[in-house]
């Protein structure tokens, strides 16, 4: 591998947004001036058009625009008729938001046990969590590869089942042809600022094929009026408003260009570190990968990040415990051991670097360190 020359170019960040934003910084601003300009910003044109726009890359429906990914869930659950009394399946190892958004909807999550191989939800795994009170599964959609959504399908049709896709690190993914978030009822999507498509603050969107679930979302979202001061059904404020519509209406443009960037560097990363060690994402020509993140796994993976660190490398953990380890959780009644594949995952993943400004030549110098790191500590970091 080339080594890189001066210290300026050896620093790495894990992840930075400054570069895509100087890139696009001239349409951004003329899309925040239309809106001033404008005197609208709740609820005006540019939400309007990103729901079209997104809808048509997407695939879908119907789009609504909400305030949070979180909030897109709990929309989405209460909109298909999900409330008190009822249980939803999801995954062990997903971000607190997915199971803070059924609680929400007032509904009791239910956790199942993961692939260790893609870290989502294990269909053969899921009906053995069905009960008289089961109604809906949300399948997450992690690190931004698409859940095995056929299987899961089949249970839900056989039981009578909702499904709510959690889309917030798949934008764009594909599974057997069609878009995450427009295979089961609905699909959630978050634009926190990280994502590959985000937003500059908090913004969210719900996903469907079915006009009906996207009316009443689009009523819950604004206190449940379908024409103003007359509210039709319960709802609450979880609005998009104007400016980060606008601001992602220009981003969406450049969007399937920069899942290309992250496929690609994602390619390099597996080409680079093929005989490290770890275990690196899998590939299915079934499940289109956009790599919101670069996901491996390493044994004393702790010990890996600081080794790592101390030679300018950066990871992050995504995420460190699984749902029924969180204090928040107990309640569930789960306890170590009922997730082996959650929680050794959990204990094992790492994201390396990766966003589609990252230059190759930073990626090289990731993996130099990472190998060196592995053969100074032979059989400290493999996975067992």
């Amino acid at each position: 591998m080339k080594r890189l020359a001066g210290k300026k170019n050896r620093e790495m960040e894990f992840f930075e947004l400054k570069t895509q934003y100087r890139r696009i910084e001239k349409q951004i601003k003329k899309s925040i001036e239309s809106v001033f300009e404008s005197g609208s910003f709740i609820l005006g044109e540019n939400v309007s058009l990103f729901e079209k726009e997104f809808a048509e890359f997407e695939n879908a429906e119907g789009c609504v625009g909400v305030a949070s990914g979180t909030e897109a869930i709990q929309i989405a659950l209460q909109a298909n008729g999900i409330g008190k009394g009822d249980e939803v399946i999801t995954a062990a190892n997903t971000a607190v938001p997915t199971v803070s958004a059924i609680e929400c909807a007032g509904a009791r999550p239910v956790l199942a046990e993961i692939c260790i191989e893609s870290y989502t939800i294990a269909p053969e795994k899921i009906e053995e969590k069905i009960t008289e009170k089961t109604r809906a599964i949300v399948p997450v959609h992690l690190y931004g590869r698409s859940c095995d959504m056929k299987p899961i399908l089949e249970i839900a049709e056989k039981h009578s089942l909702k499904v709510i896709e959690d889309c917030a690190q798949a934008h764009g993914a594909i599974y057997n042809g069609k878009k995450t978030g427009t295979m089961g009822n609905a699909g959630c999507f978050s634009f926190y600022p990280t994502k590959n498509l985000g937003a500059y603050g908090d913004a969210g969107a719900i996903v469907s094929n079915d006009k009906k679930i996207i009316e009443k979302a689009g009523m819950m979202r604004a206190y449940g009026e379908k024409k103003r001061h007359e509210s039709e059904i319960s709802g609450m404020n979880s609005r998009l408003d104007e400016l980060q519509a606008a601001m992602l209406r220009v981003k969406l443009k450049h969007l399937g260009k920069w899942n290309d960037l992250r496929r690609k560097k994602a390619a390099f990363y597996g080409k680079l570190l093929e005989k490290s060690g770890l275990a690196l994402p899998e590939e299915k020509s079934s499940a289109g990968h956009v790599y919101h993140l670069y996901v491996a796994r390493a044994g004393k993976r702790d010990l890996f990040r600081e080794k790592l660190l101390e030679k300018g490398i950066p990871t992050a953990v995504h995420y460190p415990k699984p749902v029924h380890f969180h204090p928040a959780f107990r309640y569930l009644g789960n306890k170590a051991g009922d997730f082996p594949n959650a929680e050794k995952a959990c204990s094992q993943v790492v994201s390396l670097p990766l966003y589609p400004e990252l230059p190759n030549e930073k990626i090289e110098f990731a993996c130099e360190k990472i190998i060196e790191t592995m053969k100074q500590n032979p059989n400290s970091f493999e996975t067992k």
